[in-house]
């Protein structure tokens, strides 16, 4: 079968990136992408727009989101593909997902302000395409512009991790019900970008086995955090928990972003992509 250049995995203004769907659909076309898909965190508000714009820049496209689960006090993210971007049932879950973030928000700049950070929550707001996805990214983008980091990755060395001024926990949705929020609406779960995640050894099987007995089926294997070696431990995950191989970039900004869209190695041999399940979705 032809290698597929398929970007799976990136954010636009409706959630935390920079670039509206129409832009990055221009972006990943650009860059070769074949097969696109927005997935948008806890929200799919920009799936009719970037299914229009994959259509007018010759691409194919599936229905993407990524939704923020609570898994061994960590938080884990569950891409979605290719389900039915108006079932009620997976919007209601996600609107119950996006609540609390807020409050969180206030929470951390509270906290920022006790750091000697003033109007930090005002500032974040300036980067809000959504103000219900109000984010650690967005107060990030804050902190850089005001000159009290160089760039983002400082700022989650410094600031809004555990243990750091601004870091406020949050319990997201629960690993069985996001699952089968994408499962009934026609979709594909997806374990997105597991290397990030800092799990124990036990707690990450754990992960994998709760997650494919509740019907997940994919996991991403190649994604822009991941390195060439990472690549290679979850392609032997993918095939020990037989689950479908995902690639995605994972891009929010052409400022911020390591990998671009479309510019990701294949995935490794012997996998099961995960558009090979998904034919019958990919418009």
């Amino acid at each position: 079968m032809p290698i597929l250049n398929a970007d799976l995995h990136c954010h636009s203004v409706v959630s935390d990136g920079t670039l509206t769907p129409e832009a990055l659909a221009q972006r990943a076309a650009a860059n070769g992408v074949q097969l696109w898909a927005l997935t948008d965190h806890d929200e799919v508000g920009g799936q009719h727009r970037a299914a229009a714009a994959a259509k007018a820049q010759g691409m194919k496209y599936l229905t993407g989101t990524e939704i923020s689960v609570t898994f061994a006090n960590e938080t884990v993210h569950i891409v979605g593909l290719g389900f039915d971007p108006d079932d009620g049932q997976l919007r209601d879950g996600l609107r119950a997902t996006r609540g609390g973030r807020g409050a969180r928000a206030m929470e951390m700049a509270d906290q920022l302000a006790a750091a000697g950070i003033k109007g930090a929550y005002e500032g974040a707001l300036k980067y809000v395409g959504n103000p219900e996805l109000i984010s650690r990214t967005h107060f990030a983008r804050f902190l850089v512009e005001t000159g009290v980091c160089r760039e983002t990755g400082e700022v989650f060395r410094r600031y809004l991790t555990e243990g750091h001024p601004g870091f406020v926990p949050h319990r997201w949705a629960a690993l069985k019900d996001a699952v089968r929020w994408i499962h009934e609406a026609g979709g594909v779960a997806v374990i997105a970008h597991p290397a990030r995640y800092r799990l124990t050894a036990n707690e990450e099987y754990a992960l994998f086995t709760e997650f494919k007995a509740h019907g997940g089926l994919g996991v991403e294997v190649v994604t822009g955090s991941h390195t060439a070696a990472e690549y290679l431990r979850y392609a032997e995950a993918a095939r020990e928990f037989g689950l479908v191989a995902s690639r995605g970039s994972d891009f929010h900004s052409p400022d911020e972003s390591h990998t671009d869209l479309g510019r990701l190695p294949d995935l490794p041999g012997e996998l099961t992509p995960v558009w090979e399940m998904l034919a019958d979705r990919i418009r």
